[in-house]
């Protein structure tokens, strides 16, 4: 990463992409899960509505998708700007 301008956009995309996945977390825990839960009660997953599967299991499960998916966005985000180990 040679100049300013370069460091400067490859923090924005980094920021930016953290802003979008802790959106869509607090999307799939707070509104599934708390929000929409009485709209989602009808809909049956595992025994279970899922409004109630999405508090205790769906909002953990995606967390860990996108801690997965942020790795890989972030190595290419990483050779995109010359910055990758």
């Amino acid at each position: 990463m040679a100049d300013k301008s370069s460091s400067n956009a490859y923090w924005a995309a980094n920021i930016r992409m953290i802003r979008i996945f802790l959106v869509i977390w607090f999307i799939v825990s707070f509104g599934f899960g708390i929000i929409l839960r009485p709209a989602l009660s009808g809909i049956k997953i595992g025994g279970t509505d899922l409004g109630f599967w999405f508090a205790q299991q769906g909002s953990i499960l995606v967390f860990l998708v996108l801690i997965f998916v942020y790795a890989a966005r972030m190595n290419k985000l990483d050779r995109e700007h010359g910055v990758e180990e």
